[in-house]
């Protein structure tokens, strides 16, 4: 399908000639394109389908019948509800799969930072897209909850830390005792006590067991509370604990494969070197035998893989951990699980300069905390807030909009600067602009009555500005298709900004009020189709669409509208 174009009129479909040339002579050149091209478009004939056909530079273009198209795009948008698009042929030849998609994983008593809110909405947005697919989907978080920092936050909670405060703020006691304890790191006592404490952990010692335990169960309770603010659940919460001792498993195959080499210092090694010459090696153990964090990575993967039986394994972490990955997939390699050729890093850049009024930020909830309190500004002095039930509701799914939008523009492996007044504009690309978009196309079906309209005649949507929403509507299989193969959220994004961007042209050039009866069913169709396919869109992207108008544009009650809504 062709994309719309602002500047001039496009066809609807176009063929690629060098997708169908078998031969790579002098003819797949520009001009022996263009002039096959002209050859082939002279052949074909149009018929009650194709209206007009016509030659491009190397590409043959369809024009399909107009009423025809209006026809058949509002059918099916309308039939299939939120199955349009997924239903296209384009996916008949995909099978269904079983994906386990490690997302989020925040380490516990370290406070959830912006890493890890963009695994967090990349995950999520990921395990939405196999699900409406028609995948099955795992959705794992893998929490930080082992290893040397448990000795040092042990200690530091026997110095400063507080039964009640851990149980009312757990993470934000957690993180203060962490901070406290991590200046007295350096000191030879502390660091021996830590080492103590740690090794009594991994001894199962009842008393430190209890405490730990304490720790990772408030902490989830938290996080979940967290999670659901952003829209977002798991299936399982899984963690480093749980494979402290399925790591020693993995060093003994390691050992008995003949992969696990010592140093001289005593550490456990792999070499990762193609000459094995250990210009390239992964340390899977400390001299005291204990395991590290890529040993508990082995034995997740492979506990995994037993456990679900899935045919792709999707790990969503920050490119920092790119090199990270690649020795985990190197390793299991090595020990003969062919199965990792489906696992999978999908990894994303930097985001710089998220503050808070108050400074830079270090909690999640802090980044929830201000788009909110933002956005609810912004509709104060818009003057819409008191006509919308719910305010605060309302502001925080406005602002999540904003801060996914903002996030999902480029491509993940991209850093990206990030701006509050850019994020919560309510014009131009934004997530403001989406949800209000849907808001003035909710309002409009309410207005008009909400009920499923069957018969209207397409005759009346041959304005250009409805043949533009047409043929948007049109591509929406193939953007799905396209973020489908490369995982990136942009395709969507650009797609529902520029849907967005065309229905609010045809809202002011098609008006609904004051048509004849049947010229406003038909348009109202029309809005009905393109709000039915924003929602389908933006609910992948993880974003919540709202029924009544955010800030930035007229406001409005759910049952009158006021005037721009015609």
């Amino acid at each position: 399908a062709v994309p719309v174009s602002k500047k001039r009129r496009v066809a609807d479909f176009q063929l690629s000639i060098a997708s169908v040339t078998e031969d790579s002579s002098s003819d797949c050149l520009a001009p022996g394109l263009h002039l096959q091209a002209q050859k082939l478009a002279e052949r074909l004939k149009c018929d009650a389908v194709v209206s007009e056909i016509s030659a491009g530079p190397g590409t043959v273009n369809f024009t399909i019948n107009r009423e025809l198209l209006a026809k058949t795009v509002l059918q099916q948008v309308l039939k299939d509800g939120s199955e349009y698009g997924v239903k296209s042929e384009l996916f008949s030849t995909v099978p269904k799969q079983k994906a386990v998609i490690e997302f989020s994983s925040p380490n516990i008593a370290k406070k959830f930072h912006i890493g890890h809110l963009r695994s967090t909405i990349v995950g999520n947005f990921i395990a939405n897209l196999k699900v409406a697919l028609g995948h099955e989907v795992i959705r794992m978080n893998y929490l930080g909850d082992w290893g040397m920092q448990f000795g040092l936050l042990g200690v530091g909670f026997q110095l400063f830390g507080n039964k009640e405060k851990l149980k009312t703020s757990p993470l934000q006691h957690l993180f203060e005792v962490y901070v406290q304890i991590n200046k007295a790191a350096e000191d030879e006592n502390t660091k021996k006590l830590a080492k103590d404490f740690f090794r009594k952990l991994e001894e199962h010692d009842e008393q430190t067991l209890s405490l730990w335990k304490q720790f990772r169960d408030f902490s989830i309770d938290e996080y979940i509370r967290i999670y659901k603010r952003l829209g977002v659940h798991f299936d399982e919460y899984s963690g480093e604990s749980f494979y402290q001792e399925k790591s020693k498993e993995v060093l003994k195959m390691l050992e008995n494969k003949g992969l696990l080499q010592k140093t001289i210092k005593g550490t456990g090694i792999v070499d990762l070197s193609e000459k094995k010459d250990l210009s390239s090696f992964s340390t899977v153990m400390r001299s005291d035998g204990t395991s590290l964090y890529i040993t508990r990575d082995l034995a997740a993967a492979i506990d995994r893989m037993n456990k679900h039986n899935c045919d792709s394994m999707i790990y969503v972490t920050g490119k920092s951990q790119s090199n990270h990955f690649q020795h985990l997939f190197q390793i299991l390699k090595l020990m003969g699980y062919d199965w990792v050729e489906r696992c999978q890093h999908v990894s994303f850049g930097l985001v710089q300069g998220m503050k808070t009024r108050r400074g830079e930020v270090i909690f999640l909830e802090d980044v929830l905390n201000e788009v909110r309190s933002r956005m609810l500004q912004n509709m104060a002095s818009a003057k819409t807030t008191k006509e919308i039930e719910d305010p605060m509701e309302t502001a925080e799914k406005v602002g999540l909009a904003a801060l996914i939008i903002q996030d999902f523009q480029g491509l993940l492996s991209s850093d990206y600067q990030f701006s509050w007044d850019r994020a919560l504009q309510s014009r131009g690309d934004t997530g403001v602009f989406l949800q209000y978009t849907h808001a003035r196309l909710h309002s409009l079906e309410q207005m008009h009555g909400n009920e499923q309209l069957t018969h209207i005649n397409v005759a009346c949507l041959q304005e250009p500005d409805a043949i533009s929403v047409l043929q948007h509507l049109l591509r929406y299989d193939e953007v799905l298709y396209r973020s489908s193969q490369d995982l990136q959220p942009k395709h969507i994004v650009s797609y529902l900004l520029t849907l967005s961007h065309l229905a609010a042209v045809a809202h002011k050039t098609l008006p609904v009020k004051g048509s004849t009866p049947e010229l406003a069913q038909a348009r109202l169709c029309l809005f009905q189709a393109a709000r039915s396919v924003l929602a389908n869109g933006m609910k992948l992207l993880g974003i919540t669409p709202r029924g009544c108008c955010p800030a930035g544009g007229a406001g409005t009650t759910r049952g009158t509208p006021s005037a721009p809504y015609t």
